[in-house]
């Protein structure tokens, strides 16, 4: 069966929204569960979104490539392996999922869809670990899924999880999904001022981790195609 545009797209936002509502549901629900202590909250909050990413990957990988993030759309543009067109839609579904995905979560624990955050999130430090993060995870995408494709899911998650502890910013890596998380005032929240920054860091480590890896594990001459 001929996978269309169409579906592509409805499988980008569908996987987008499905990660923001595991993203934030599970961060509401630890921080409820967790009374307070914010290191266990954290760990729950990571393996929720590890668990999550497996499972959506493996939906959606087969029809869209399981992108769900614009950094990893333009990395796939700027190789050839996507159309500047397409490229242009996949992020605008991946940004209305997002803000989806966030509306889902916030209802389902009788919170108002919609909140601005007024959880900051600034700094140098933050901003360098979110291009650490997302150069990272770009450089994990790549690496696994040119030598050993079926275990890209496990090692996106397993770095997701890792990343979490290990980065700053609890690792955002992903523009969509930081701009959702400014639009709820929860655990995993950003406030909406502080976007910017992490966006411009997570292009600067996603646009380095593109060139690096393209030398470091060139792509079959058969992808690129």
């Amino acid at each position: 069966m001929r996978v269309t545009l169409a579906r592509r797209l409805g499988a980008e936002l569908l996987g987008t929204a499905l990660l923001l509502a595991t993203v934030v549901g599970s961060g509401i629900m630890a921080d409820r569960l967790c009374a307070g202590n914010v290191g266990l909250a954290l760990l729950c909050n990571a393996l929720a979104t590890g668990a999550g990413l497996v499972a959506f990957i493996h939906t959606f990988g087969p029809v869209s490539g399981a992108h769900f993030n614009p950094v990893v759309t333009l990395d796939a543009a700027l190789g050839g392996g996507l159309g500047r067109r397409d490229a242009l839609l996949y992020v605008g579904v991946q940004l209305v999922g997002a803000l989806l995905g966030v509306a889902v979560a916030d209802l389902m624990f009788e919170l108002p869809a919609y909140t601005a955050s007024t959880h900051v999130r600034t700094g140098a430090a933050q901003w360098f670990a979110e291009a650490v993060a997302t150069f990272g995870l770009l450089g994990t995408i790549a690496g696994v899924s040119r030598r050993t494709p079926r275990a890209t899911p496990f090692a996106v998650a397993a770095y997701i999880v890792a990343a979490y502890f290990f980065t700053a910013s609890t690792s955002f890596a992903n523009p969509a999904v930081t701009l959702a998380r400014a639009f709820t005032d929860t655990f995993a929240g950003i406030r909406p001022v502080d976007v910017p920054g992490f966006v411009l860091a997570q292009l600067v480590g996603g646009l380095a981790a593109t060139f690096t890896f393209r030398w470091l594990v060139p792509p079959a001459p058969e992808a690129s195609a």
